[in-house]
């Protein structure tokens, strides 16, 4: 793709949040340099299934992209980057509060050498207020952004998804909307921004419908409201091989679809009845009553808004992602189709200091000087 050529983004980021932002960026086009510490680089490397050459974790976060290795903890080492940062679009970190300042590499002293980059911070809690140095994950942002308290069954613990939501949604996917709308800003004149991106505010503006009962005085507690399990017709039900359907039919027309296939159309203006327990235990008896391969080819039939719950595995096979290419070598792909475009490819992740040699040389370094400072520990050559 090539919807970011030309855009030089610096990344300064680790792990998860910033590595599938700046991934995203390479996707599209943008020249991604990920700036990695000579010794262990992006501790991704080593986690998780072990690859060729590093984990695939890495290769699954970080495609597309070159390395630079530099000990930023040096003062050559942050003269380089500043000279880099000269000739960027974008620079994106995943420090806590402060970090990148006291090593001489924030966005104050990267306006001066380049007024108008686009720098983007991203953080657990923000660059301000009492938590902004506190450590924290995922779960703890969804903890406190009142999601895991309205998410599992009215009667049961709190639950949490098996994928990162504060990491991708509230951290990446936030960070990648705002450095795509600094970056126009500075097209249009505007010039360069500082964006200060926060995982648990990402997650907090997500919570529009649930704020909005909470300000009307609706309740708004775990396995009662409308789209947590509140309803009869929008949750998940266990078939009679110990499966699950998902059922989310709250539109009328769709409930009417559901009563039709499962043969109780008796049940079609019960759909908002107040005893909302009595009815799910009805549905509940309705689906544990066939296997879900005899529900999945009922519903086939139905437009009713009822689903499988599939594996992973499942999930890789199935017929509308085989269609749509998104799982690539072993990879998600990348999530949406441009007219005019071709789908970037899964491209591979670099070797830790792979584009140090050619990115200084750019710069005006010579072998020598390169030798030198990979001797003093101040870079990798790769």
């Amino acid at each position: 793709m090539d919807l970011l050529k030309g855009v030089r983004v610096l990344d300064l980021t680790r792990l998860y949040p910033g590595p599938f932002c700046t991934m995203l960026m390479a996707d599209m086009g943008a020249e991604v340099i990920k700036v990695e510490s000579p010794g262990e680089g992006d501790y991704m490397r080593d986690m998780g299934p072990p690859g060729e050459k590093f984990s695939l974790y890495f290769s699954n976060l970080n495609r597309n992209k070159k390395s630079i290795s530099l000990n930023l903890k040096t003062e050559e080492a942050v003269e380089l980057f500043l000279r880099l940062a000269a000739r960027a679009d974008v620079v994106v970190d995943g420090f806590r509060p402060g970090v990148v300042a006291a090593l001489g590499i924030g966005y104050e002293q990267v306006k001066r050498v380049a007024p108008d980059i686009v720098y983007c911070s991203i953080s657990g809690y923000g660059q301000d207020g009492p938590y902004r140095e506190r450590a924290g994950h995922d779960i703890n942002y969804m903890a406190i952004a009142g999601i895991l308290g309205i998410s599992g069954q009215e009667d049961g613990p709190p639950l949490f998804p098996g994928i990162q939501v504060g990491d991708v949604g509230g951290g990446a996917l936030m960070a990648l909307t705002a450095i795509l709308g600094a970056l126009f800003a500075r097209s249009c004149g505007r010039g360069g921004s500082y964006l200060d991106v926060s995982m648990l505010d990402g997650l907090i503006s997500w919570l529009p419908m649930p704020v909005a009962d909470l300000s009307a005085g609706r309740e708004v507690a775990r396995g009662r409201a409308m789209l947590n399990g509140g309803l009869a017709c929008y949750d998940v039900y266990r078939t009679a091989d110990g499966c699950y359907m998902s059922l989310g039919a709250l539109e009328p027309k769709f409930w009417a679809e559901f009563c039709r296939g499962a043969g109780r159309e008796e049940l079609i203006e019960r759909q908002y009845e107040t005893n909302q327990r009595a009815l799910k235990k009805e549905v509940e008896d309705i689906f544990a009553s066939r296997t879900r391969k005899e529900w999945e080819e009922i519903f086939n039939q139905f437009d009713a808004c009822c689903e499988p719950v599939l594996t992973l595995q499942e999930m890789t096979e199935h017929p509308q992602v085989v269609s749509r290419g998104m799982i690539a070598d072993s990879s998600p792909a990348f999530p949406f189709k441009v007219s005019g475009q071709k789908l970037p490819s899964a491209g591979i992740a670099p070797v830790l200091g792979q584009h140090t040699v050619e990115l200084l040389m750019e710069i005006g370094l010579t072998d020598d000087e390169l030798d030198r400072l990979e001797k003093q520990g101040i870079l990798r050559k790769g």
